[in-house]
């Protein structure tokens, strides 16, 4: 009986490490794919970028131009904070990829977990600095559905009704996380929780909050607030904020 319940559990664990080494695998592809585009996004390539203060962790001024350093954390939404349990909790990953999933949390938490440090840039001009974040990838998310070749964005969607459209070089930088926790406890839930995007690169409306759903498409589509007259691209370092 003991050799069972160990071969079995021997066999969960080779199960566990088999899937963590395909997604390692699938991201070093989408890695290689997008990599050049990474490479030349403004937020990483800009000569000229606008700004001051010491060289951030990318190699931009540390505060973009038109923005104020904070200490606290306003909260800006559509007016409504759903209540989403953990055990109600599911994020749907699909469109033009190859293999669609619906995630529950503890699929979620058994996904490659980072924590990493990053700032926080509002387009109603605040900045928060070094925010510690723990999360997963959406790079790590892209890898285990696949996206197709056609993918060129995708829409995120959240609890809230919200929706927000983001490209694929953005959305694959390693800062861009589906986040969970905030400074070692769970993610406020006016500030998203359980599950937020945050876009370090990006003024931060293009994260969506109360996060449900990503969606890779063959093309770009206008999310809330880019169909009302925001930039569909929002680099802080060009003062990038309406189209």
């Amino acid at each position: 009986m003991l050799y069972y319940f160990t071969s079995k559990i021997n066999k969960i664990k080779m199960e566990e490490v088999s899937k963590l080494d395909k997604i390692i695998d699938a991201r070093m592809k989408l890695k290689s794919r997008f990599e050049e585009k990474m490479k030349n996004t403004p937020s990483v390539a800009d000569d000229r970028p606008m700004g001051k203060g010491d060289i951030n962790r990318h190699g931009m001024p540390q505060l973009p131009v038109g923005q104020t350093l904070t200490q606290k954390w306003p909260v800006l939404d559509l007016g409504y904070h759903p209540d989403i349990s953990l055990d109600r909790w599911r994020l749907t990953v699909d469109g033009d990829v190859e293999n669609p999933v619906v995630l529950k949390w503890q699929d979620f938490m058994d996904l490659p977990q980072i924590e990493d440090t990053s700032d926080f840039h509002c387009v109603t001009t605040w900045s928060k600095m070094d925010m510690v974040w723990k999360g997963v990838r959406l790079m790590d998310i892209a890898a285990l559905v696949q996206p197709k070749e056609t993918a060129t964005h995708i829409m995120c969607y959240g609890y809230d009704t919200y929706t927000t459209n983001v490209s694929m070089e953005e959305a694959l930088k390693p800062d861009v996380l589906l986040a969970h926790t905030v400074y070692g406890e769970p993610l406020p839930k006016e500030h998203g929780g359980p599950v937020r995007m945050i876009t370090p690169q990006l003024y931060a409306w293009k994260g969506s909050k109360w996060i449900k759903r990503i969606q890779f498409l063959p093309k770009n589509k206008l999310g809330f607030w880019e169909e009302r007259g925001y930039s569909n691209t929002a680099y802080p370092w060009r003062n990038d904020r309406y189209s």
